[in-house]
């Protein structure tokens, strides 16, 4: 849809992933008025298919989303291509949220699904074959790639990562790269699990009929491997939403910083009253189902606090005193009614 209301919605969501689209169906389902503000850029987008999602096994992240956006669709819900620029609250309460092309809508609440961006190690090469045979996540990806030769770029987290992939193959090859030296009791951890250590940093990735085929250390050495398991840091996408100031906080893994994300509670609300977010921008390494588990937890949550308000309203009007002109109007709709056989 390329136009929209600008009488304001109950709930915006910002980004049309998994989770945004999920947290939407759940508001549309529930008879809010719901905007989805999609900027067209999931993360997931290089991967053949989803994977651990009950039902869904090995759907094209295309083919889900859209699958996704029909089902929120239906039930009322809509959907707009855009990049949100700003989130602002108003003085008279709800939000606004500006978009690139200069549109603005106003919302009730906001539902912030933006998301992460993968910030990858300096390697050439690396970017190109990312969400191929590029990888982070063993249980994502590790299926697919079982029982061939995996490496595994050296970093803060290599020995752990090294060890979690060993699960899927026997030929796991740890390349030190710019990472710490092993300790002892670590040496021995990955040869006891038959793990190869390399030394020597990785100069870039060698690929043959658009397939990698191994890693080239700066020296000129071969490696050859059928993926690459790394690290990459991931920094929650949340820069568009300065205007709402957010609280973002680091997430550690074994000691070390693996990434930021927005600070939530249990149902997915942040530190700002009025605004919830879920998926990757508020749990890093949450997966595909669990991010659409997380959304769905947090419309629920919007939905009652929206209840919560719209009794609150109905009860002030209630109290009020009414007018002549509201005394009048309940005259004559009663005496209508009775025109009509509707009253006593």
């Amino acid at each position: 849809m390329e136009q929209t209301r600008r009488s304001g919605y109950d709930v915006v969501v910002i980004g049309g992933g998994a989770a945004g689209l999920g947290g939407a169906l759940a508001l549309s389902r529930a008879r809010r008025s719901v905007l989805v503000v999609d900027a067209g850029q999931p993360r997931n987008a290089p991967a053949e298919g989803v994977h651990n999602y009950l039902g869904a096994e090995g759907t094209p992240p295309g083919e889900l989303l859209a699958r996704g956006r029909r089902e929120v669709a239906a039930y009322g819900g809509e959907i707009t291509e855009g990049t949100v620029t700003r989130a602002r609250p108003l003085d008279g309460g709800g939000f606004q949220v500006d978009l690139a092309d200069g549109r603005s809508v106003r919302a009730r609440r906001l539902l912030v699904t933006t998301g992460l961006v993968d910030e990858l190690p300096d390697v050439p090469g690396l970017a190109e074959r990312w969400g191929r045979e590029v990888l982070h996540c063993p249980y994502c990806h590790g299926w697919e790639v079982r029982d061939q030769p995996i490496g595994v770029l050296g970093g803060p987290r290599g020995v752990e990562q090294a060890l979690l992939w060993r699960q899927w193959s026997e030929r796991i090859t740890l390349f030190r790269h710019t990472g710490p030296e092993p300790t002892e009791d670590e040496r021995e951890r990955l040869a006891a699990r038959g793990v190869t250590v390399v030394e020597g940093e990785v100069a870039g990735l060698r690929v043959e009929d658009d397939r990698l085929t191994g890693v080239v250390l700066t020296g000129g050495r071969f490696v050859p491997v059928r993926a690459l398991a790394v690290a990459p840091l991931f920094t929650a996408r949340a820069d568009v939403l300065a205007g709402l100031d957010l609280k973002v906080s680091e997430v550690e893994m074994h000691g070390h910083v693996m990434g930021t994300q927005v600070t939530v509670d249990g149902s997915g609300a942040t530190d700002v009253p009025g605004v919830w977010a879920a998926g990757n921008v508020a749990g890093v390494a949450e997966v595909v189902i669990g991010s659409v588990a997380a959304a769905t937890r947090a419309a629920g949550a919007i939905n009652a606090d929206l209840i919560a308000e719209d009794t609150r309203e109905a009860v002030a009007a209630y109290r009020a005193p009414f007018s002549p002109a509201a005394e009048r109007e309940v005259t004559e709709r009663v005496l209508g009614d009775r025109r009509h056989g509707l009253t006593p």
